[in-house]
């Protein structure tokens, strides 16, 4: 139980945002970042629904490619999608396994590039 306390806490403190789906692409989770950074979109109120119809056609058919790779081999676990070039950020689709390595879900990281700005150890300003 207190590790899933601290596996919550870990992604709702995250800055980049944290999709989580299950294997019918139905959006199980968001973290804060995610809530504010969709908002547009739905925000909170795309819980429950389908991450395929935030996508396009061609998206969706790529997310379905990556699932069925994952479900390949469970060495299968992380591909790179893409680069964001506004944003300066890499993106990845992830798999998610249970404990015997069975294809349980997926989500999308964002890894950024930009360099930290805040001063070190700045305990007067909070950088989420």
């Amino acid at each position: 139980m207190m590790l899933n306390q601290m596996i919550k806490s870990v992604l709702e403190q995250d800055r980049a945002s944290v999709v989580l789906c299950d294997l019918n692409h139905v959006i199980v989770y968001m973290n804060p970042a995610a809530i504010r950074r969709y908002e547009k979109r739905g925000g909170a109120a795309l819980l429950g629904k389908s991450l395929l119809n935030c996508h396009n056609k061609k998206s969706n058919q790529m997310i379905e490619k990556v699932v069925a790779w994952f479900n390949e081999n469970q060495d299968n676990n992380m591909i790179y999608t893409y680069h964001n070039e506004k944003e300066n950020k890499d993106v990845y689709m992830v798999a998610l396994r249970d404990e015997d390595k069975k294809l349980i879900g997926y989500y999308e990281k964002h890894e950024y590039r930009d360099a930290e700005t805040a001063a070190v150890y700045d305990f007067s300003n909070s950088l989420v």
